[in-house]
């Protein structure tokens, strides 16, 4: 996985904001899964259009305090945990 791949989310998950966290449900599997702020605005920002990693860096970069580094690394780690949940999937396009 690399900062120039690009994602969409799955057609089969729902996600909900519920006491300050996103709450996504796998209709497939019918499993639930949670993310934070940070991880529900990404979500939300790829709900709207497939972006590219990099894309999504430089968004959360200008909305919370954080160094670079930091978002980038946690960025591919949840991007490698939703593509291994199947939450979302690369968009070739």
């Amino acid at each position: 996985m690399q900062l120039s791949d690009r994602f969409t989310v799955s057609d089969d998950v729902v996600a909900r904001e519920v006491g300050g966290e996103t709450v996504l449900l796998d209709l497939s599997s019918g499993q639930y899964f949670g993310l934070d702020t940070i991880g529900g605005r990404i979500w939300e920002l790829l709900s709207e259009r497939p972006h590219h990693l990099s894309e999504l860096c430089d968004q959360i970069e200008t909305e919370f305090d954080a160094p670079r580094e930091r978002i980038e690394a946690d960025l591919m780690a949840l991007a490698k945990q939703l593509q291994d949940q199947e939450l979302i999937a690369a968009d070739a396009a």
